[in-house]
């Protein structure tokens, strides 16, 4: 261990029954949050998205040999360009899914190379100086969801406003005060609290969950033809292409959140099980999800917050999740529940998770004692804050187009290796 570690549940701890059973269950909901948000922006169906996560995480666990306490949840990272993609084709998901595939393709080739000559040059090409700020981008990036989804808005009603501060404030209390077992539930109390407020103030809709089946398929779609589900083509065209360089920053993610989990944990999981398993086990798992029409699947902070705020870092807790999540979406009524949750009670929630994704990037750039008096890496700092923050966009002909936080990555692998290093000197 490289760190003491703190957890109340070590990663190959097994809890009791009940445990399990309620700590699975808050597991689901801190991240099912950002898991049905994606698939609501992006036009996938959420059954398909819990479907995805559930059986991505699986994935995972089995590449990683169950050494890894992670979920794995929808991207927030190819919002953008997945929209722009669909867009583009007229409504069609062939670019899109074709690209997160392609996604899933280069975690897994990176996976290999690293496998075979190391990952030194993956540290030189994404230092903490780069993957920092673009975990920070990401996490501040989603603010604006957050705060959106919370009502807190010109003209907003105050309701939801107050659904969802409460729901915020429940989540920090009991994370900051409670003792014993209900300091490990705070995220599952709060949404159930932020939930029974919301039907006071008459914010819930319980048609859907009236008409909607107890078993159900998610809607899949397959890249070739089979009855009763949709069906894509395989296409590289530049929508799909455009995609692509998204994979940076999601590369970019998946070191910083196992490097923070494993000071988290008290372990370097980048060593045991190693970065080549945790890459092959997300790229895998895009790749997957992908395939099924779902979106693209990633090792995001969410998972990385709730074990930093709950201390429960084992991995039949991340596992009996996944498999909450895959009987969820073959449950029609239960998903139409989960989909019947207010907004603004996952914009509360989010508000705070979000927060500790940004945080987990400043968090690097501390533990790993970067210096800013340097003036390279200001310079590199605030470029990809503003670039990432900033909404640029950059085109590659036609109408695809490079932005957010894809173009914040490149401009900072970019700039950290064209910026002088050793004639640095700190200035008076």
């Amino acid at each position: 261990m490289n760190e003491k570690n703190s957890l109340i549940l070590d990663v190959n701890e097994k809890p009791k029954p009940t445990q399990w059973v309620l700590l699975s269950f808050q597991h689901v909901f801190a991240m099912f949050g950002a898991t049905i948000l994606v698939p609501i922006l992006t036009g996938f169906p959420v059954s398909v998205a819990l479907f995805a996560s559930g059986i991505g995480t699986l994935i995972y666990t089995l590449c990683t040999k169950g050494k890894v306490p992670v979920y794995l949840g929808s991207s927030f990272a190819y919002i953008t360009a997945v929209i722009l993609a669909v867009e583009s084709m007229g409504g069609d998901i062939s670019a899109s899914q074709t690209g997160l595939m392609l996604v899933g393709l280069i975690y897994v080739i990176v996976a290999i190379v690293i496998k075979f000559i190391g990952k030194d040059w993956i540290d030189k090409l994404l230092p903490p100086i780069v993957i920092g700020p673009m975990i920070a981008v990401i996490g501040l990036g989603l603010a604006g969801s957050a705060v959106t989804n919370a009502g807190f808005i010109d003209g907003g009603a105050v309701e939801p406003m107050i659904v969802a501060f409460s729901t915020f404030i429940i989540a920090a209390l009991i994370s900051t005060h409670a003792k014993g077992f209900l300091k490990i539930v705070p995220f599952l109390i709060a949404i159930i609290c932020g939930y029974i407020l919301s039907i006071i103030f008459g914010l819930v809709d319980f048609d859907g969950i009236a008409t909607a089946d107890w078993f159900s398929i998610p809607h899949f779609a397959f890249p070739f033809e089979v009855p009763g589900f949709r069906s894509y083509k395989f296409y590289f065209g530049p929508e799909t292409l455009a995609i692509l360089p998204v994979a940076i920053v999601t590369i970019s993610e998946h070191i910083g959140d196992h490097t923070v989990l494993g000071k988290i944990c008290g372990k370097n999981f980048l060593k045991d099980p190693g970065l080549d398993k945790t890459l092959i086990g997300d790229g895998v798992a895009t790749a997957v999800s992908a395939f099924l029409g779902g979106p693209a699947n990633t090792t995001y902070g969410e998972n990385t917050g709730v074990i930093g705020l709950t201390k429960i870092g084992s991995v039949y807790v991340t596992c009996g999740a996944a498999t909450i999540a895959i009987v969820l979406s073959f449950c029609g009524k239960v998903a139409a529940l989960i989909s019947s949750i207010p907004t603004c009670v996952l914009g509360g929630m989010s508000i705070l998770l979000y927060g500790v994704i940004a945080s987990n990037g400043l968090r690097i750039l501390v533990d790993s004692k970067v210096d800013f008096s340097k003036q390279r890496n200001l310079i590199v700092a605030s470029a990809m804050l503003v670039i990432g923050l900033g909404g640029a966009v950059f085109p590659l002909g036609g109408s695809a187009t490079l932005s957010g936080t894809a173009l914040a990555a490149i401009v900072g692998v970019v700039l950290n290796q064209i910026l002088p290093k050793d004639t640095d000197k700190k200035e008076a």
